[in-house]
C-alpha cells in the first residue's frame, strides 16, 4: 500500500510514474461506443481523452508508449479503469496518436490541468 501511494504522490506531483512493483503501467483503449463520462460529458471517440481512478477531472497527462516512444497529452474526464494492473483507458484518437490497440505498457506525467470543459 505503501509504494502505490508513493507511485500515486510521484504522478500528481507531476512525475513520470511507473507501476511501484517496477513493472510497467498498463494502458487499455476504450470502446468505440459513445456514452456520459464521470465527468458529466459526453466520450467522442475523436477528442484526446482518457479515465484515471483518482485523477481530478481536467488533468492533463502526457502518455509515452513505452514500446515505440511516441507520446501525447490527454485529459481526463472519466473514471477507470476498472480491470486490475491496467492505470489509464485512453481514447480511440489517443490509441491511434500512441499506435497501439489493447494493451501497451505506458508512462504517465502530469502536465497541468484544464478547467472548465
Amino acid at each position: 500500500m505503501i509504494k502505490w501511494a508513493f507511485s500515486l504522490a510521484l504522478l500528481l506531483a507531476g512525475g513520470t510514474s511507473t507501476a511501484a512493483s517496477g513493472k510497467a503501467l498498463l494502458a487499455s483503449r476504450y470502446s468505440e461506443h459513445g456514452g456520459i463520462t464521470a465527468s458529466g460529458e459526453a466520450y467522442s471517440p475523436a477528442k484526446l481523452t482518457a479515465a484515471h481512478r483518482t485523477l481530478p477531472f481536467g488533468t492533463l497527462v502526457r502518455i509515452t508508449n513505452l514500446s515505440n516512444g511516441r507520446t501525447v497529452v490527454v485529459r481526463i474526464n472519466d473514471r477507470g479503469p476498472f480491470i486490475r494492473n491496467r492505470v489509464i483507458d485512453v481514447s480511440q484518437a489517443a490509441a491511434r496518436q500512441l499506435q497501439f490497440s489493447g494493451l501497451v505498457p505506458v508512462s504517465l506525467e502530469t502536465v497541468g490541468t484544464r478547467r472548465g470543459f
